[in-house]
C-alpha cells in the first residue's frame, strides 16, 4: 500500500534528491549523513564508491543512550563520530544533511564533528 506524503515529507523528498545529485562520498572523502527522527538521532559515514558504511552513530547505542534527538545531544553525537573517524584514519568528510534544514540538531551535528577536528 503507497502512503501519500503530506506537504512538508514532500518538500524534504524533493530537497533530499536535489542534495544526493551533487554529494558524493569516495575512499578518501566519504559522505556523513545525518538522519534524526523525533526522539533518536542517527549518523553515518558512508564510502559511496563502494557502498559501504565506514562507521555510524546512534542514540540507540549502550552508550548513548541517555542522549535524545536535541541540540545538546547532537554536539556529543558529533564529537562521538569525529572519534570514530580518527580511529580509522578519516580526516575530512562530505556533509549530507539529507534534505534536513542545516539548524538545529544537524547543524549541532555538524559543529560537533567540526569542533574534534574533522573538516567538511
Amino acid at each position: 500500500m503507497i502512503r501519500k506524503l503530506n506537504d512538508k515529507q514532500r518538500k524534504r523528498l524533493k530537497r533530499k534528491i536535489h542534495i544526493r545529485k551533487r554529494v558524493f562520498g569516495t575512499a578518501e572523502r566519504p559522505r556523513m549523513t545525518v538522519t534524526r527522527s523525533n526522539r533518536n538521532l542517527f549518523v553515518q559515514v558512508i564510502d559511496d564508491s563502494k557502498g559501504i558504511t565506514l562507521a555510524s552513530v546512534s542514540t540507540l547505542e549502550k552508550e548513548l543512550s541517555s542522549l535524545r534527538s536535541n541540540v545538546a545531544s547532537g554536539t556529543e553525537v558529533g564529537k562521538e563520530i569525529a572519534k570514530r573517524l580518527k580511529d580509522k584514519n578519516i580526516s575530512s568528510v562530505v556533509f549530507d544533511r539529507n534534505g534536513y534544514l542545516y539548524h538545529g540538531v544537524v547543524k549541532a551535528v555538524a559543529d560537533g564533528a567540526r569542533e574534534s577536528g574533522i573538516i567538511f
